[in-house]
């Protein structure tokens, strides 16, 4: 084993991070502000990404309906990677980069967050979505990286983790996600 690339990993991982709340701490206080409102609101929050970020989709959704410190009511979150069939069928009668978009004209409305998750910024599904969550008047946040891609500038709030390591990008979305989390439910339930 290498012990020195052990650390240097860990410290590469702690100076990303470090820099991205340096360069976003308003945006991350900003976006706490929006979720609260809208889920005071009724509204809810639509998340959704590929590979890693469909993970991670899925794990901040969660924690929105289940909980996150304390317990308390269930948030109203989505994760549009978890429906199979919705997934599946989608992908079989029009195309792959439908998956997500058809699933916002089903399920969003006005006032809802979409959460799209992409490292690179360019997945077209992902695009395709937030697209599709503008035209009805959703509020669209973006976590990637990079240079943040196409997805950045369609946006309203663009989360560009200053990396083009994807598993440091990652690290930084979901440590973002939980942050986010925590601050939703302090400002809902004290």
């Amino acid at each position: 084993m290498n012990l020195e690339r052990i650390q240097q990993t860990f410290e590469e991982s702690g100076r990303v991070k470090l820099r991205f709340a340096d360069q976003h701490r308003t945006m991350i206080a900003d976006v706490a502000k929006r979720w609260t409102a809208a889920l005071k609101k009724g509204h809810k929050l639509l998340f959704f990404g590929n590979g890693g970020s469909s993970c991670d989709a899925t794990h901040l959704a969660a924690e929105f309906v289940n909980r996150f410190h304390r317990d308390r009511p269930a948030l109203a979150a989505i994760s549009l990677n978890t429906d199979t069939a919705a997934l599946t069928s989608i992908s079989n009668d029009y195309d792959y980069d439908s998956i997500f978009s058809r699933q916002i004209e089903a399920l969003g409305q006005k006032g809802d967050v979409a959460v799209a998750i992409s490292t690179s910024g360019n997945s077209p599904n992902v695009l395709k979505a937030v697209e599709a969550a503008k035209t009805r008047g959703l509020v669209t946040v973006a976590f990637t990286g990079k240079d943040g891609g196409k997805l950045a500038p369609l946006v309203d709030y663009a989360f560009i983790v200053p990396s083009d390591s994807t598993p440091r990008i990652q690290e930084t979305h979901i440590t973002l996600g939980h942050l986010l989390c925590e601050l939703t439910e302090e400002e809902l339930y004290g």
